[in-house]
């Protein structure tokens, strides 16, 4: 499964395209309006570091809270090294910069996989007012086998910030040195933390003891929204929230896009309670109708999402994002 469309908002903002919007002779917005998204077209004759330089020389960048970064590759995947090193250069000019998005590729420009990234690390240590971080991209084994980029894979070293209060990461093979550094951070502001998890074909390591250090409630006093997603071990996952301390604190919680059967929903229903949350995202799952429909009786104030099911009795399961 695949990536399919482009987000449309971001950091409370509507998404614009400036290199359409110039391009097409539209007049720009004000800078506090939008999240500006900087991508080139798959195979178009020009520079991503160009056009992000047209977009410097273009925006009063001191009024710009958001921005998302699209397709950087020309011709192939190509590493995240060039355009992050023209972000970072250009921090100065972004002091207002909140909310970074990084990879809004769709598998018709580049499959997940392909997203060559590299360590963000320097993201945070530059932008210490971040408050929101979305990457997505692929990691180093998934990286080895596609194109002639020079993708070190997706990275993240252990690193205090004070301010950062939505972190995710969307892969289709997280490696666990990400959860790992995650988990060491000092993020005391933290309230929304979600990985995609992916799958050990597409360089997957990622494993439910990596995950524990976000369910014991220890670490990151202001969390209140878990995401543990697109994992084939899904049940084992949810098995393992059903008696996680740190449930209780949490507002919302997502289990989706994975292989969720009528086992892990078991154990999250005979778990501790879920009463409290006020919404449940389970969406694209193998739940039998009886399952679906326990879980809404189970949970009448909780809002969950059930969309997206498969068959049950498919051999053929899968998570929703991978290659």
């Amino acid at each position: 499964m695949t990536v399919n469309n482009h987000i449309e908002e971001f950091h409370g903002l509507p998404v614009l395209d400036f290199v359409a919007a110039v391009d097409g002779g539209a007049p720009l917005p004000d800078p506090a309006a939008v999240a500006w998204k900087i991508a080139i077209e798959f195979e178009a004759d020009e520079d991503w570091a160009a056009r992000w330089q047209q977009f410097l020389d273009r925006v009063d960048t001191a009024r710009v809270s958001a921005v998302v970064v699209g397709e950087w590759s020309q011709d192939g995947p190509e590493s995240f090294a060039g355009p992050l090193a023209a972000i970072l250069g250009a921090a100065d000019r972004l002091p207002g910069l909140r909310g970074l998005f990084i990879g809004d590729i769709t598998f018709e420009e580049n499959e997940i996989s392909w997203i060559e990234m590299i360590d963000v690390t320097p993201v945070l240590t530059t932008f210490p007012l971040l408050t929101e971080l979305v990457v997505r991209g692929t990691c180093e084994e998934a990286a080895e086998g596609e194109g002639e980029g020079e993708g070190e894979g997706m990275g993240l070293q252990p690193v205090k910030h004070e301010h950062l209060r939505a972190l995710r990461f969307e892969s289709g093979g997280l490696p666990r040195e990400v959860p790992q550094a995650v988990a060491a951070s000092e993020l005391p502001a933290l309230e929304r933390l979600e990985f995609w998890l992916g799958v050990a074909n597409y360089g997957g390591t990622t494993e439910l003891a990596d995950l524990e250090p976000f369910l014991d409630g220890a670490r990151f006093p202001a969390l209140r929204h878990l995401g543990l997603q697109n994992s084939e071990i899904q049940d084992e996952i949810a098995a393992a929230v059903a008696h996680a301390p740190v449930v209780p604190r949490l507002e919302s919680l997502n289990l989706s896009m994975g292989v969720f059967t009528d086992q892990g929903a078991t154990a999250l229903l005979e778990g501790q309670p879920l009463t409290h949350l006020k919404s449940l995202d389970l969406h694209h799952h193998f739940l039998t109708d009886a399952m679906q429909q326990r879980l809404r009786d189970s949970l009448p104030g909780v809002a969950i999402d059930l969309s997206e099911p498969g068959k049950p009795d498919d051999r053929w399961r899968y998570v929703a994002v991978a290659e």
